[in-house]
């Protein structure tokens, strides 16, 4: 809250401060112990009147005390009233503000449903103008309308043979499916067989060929035994031979 008036009791306390604390009450110190509020030329009046009345040893009474307190309630109280009356005013004026920016909205919310009422009316005049027009668009959608569910029931029976039609291509196709995998099969197990049959003739063969090879080494035996026969018995002959010679 800010101060009313500066008083003298003020003035004289601050001053009483400064002398106690040792400095001199100039009217700039005062000013800045009482917070740099009052005017110097009345810090300086009471400053002087402090003075001289220090000078002749005159003491304020109980009255002039009780007077100077009363005088500093009173403008306490006025500047506190005055600071409610301002504020009074200040909100005064802003809802006085509200209330009027309020009436201007609500002025122009009823001039735009003004506005859109006429626009309806006029709308709903060309609608029922337009209403004779309309019935006859109807009637001719509703014909339309039939035409089309007749075309809809001749495009139903349509897609119906059509369904048939590819059941009936499904089937043919299965049966090919079922035919083509019994051929597979058979041509599968024919070849099994054959090639089974392969491996026994392959395995009959590989036999015989053993056994021509173990009488082809018997009989590599046999002649080897026969030259060496033979060696021999040209051997003996060539003796025999020497021996009759020599016995002739």
């Amino acid at each position: 809250m800010g101060r009313s008036g500066l008083y003298k009791s003020d003035v004289k306390q601050a001053r009483e401060i400064l002398l106690a604390q040792g400095k001199h009450p100039s009217v700039d110190a005062v000013r800045i112990a009482l917070g740099n509020t009052g005017s110097k030329t009345t810090i300086h009046k009471y400053l002087r009147e402090l003075q001289e009345e220090e000078g002749s040893d005159r003491k304020s009474s109980i009255s002039e005390v009780l007077q100077d307190l009363v005088e500093r309630l009173a403008g306490q109280l006025q500047a506190e009233a005055n600071e409610k009356l301002e504020e009074a005013n200040v909100k005064h004026q802003e809802q006085a503000h509200a209330q009027a920016e309020l009436i201007a909205t609500l002025r122009t919310e009823v001039k735009d449903v003004t506005e859109r009422l006429d626009k309806a009316n006029d709308a709903l005049t060309q609608e029922q103008g337009a209403h004779a027009s309309t019935r006859e668009s109807l009637q001719d959608l509703i014909v339309t309308h039939r035409a089309a569910e007749q075309r809809i029931v001749g495009l139903d029976e349509r897609l119906y043979e059509n369904e048939q039609h590819r059941q009936s291509l499904e089937q043919k196709h299965e049966h090919a499916r079922q035919s083509l995998e019994h051929y597979r099969s058979s041509v599968k197990e024919q070849r099994e067989q054959d090639q089974r049959r392969h491996e026994q003739q392959v395995q009959q063969l590989q036999a015989e060929m053993r056994q021509l090879q173990q009488s082809l080494v018997v009989r590599q035996e046999e002649v080897t035994r026969l030259n060496q026969e033979g060696v021999r018995l040209v051997s003996d002959l060539s003796h025999a031979r020497k021996s009759l010679h020599d016995e002739q």
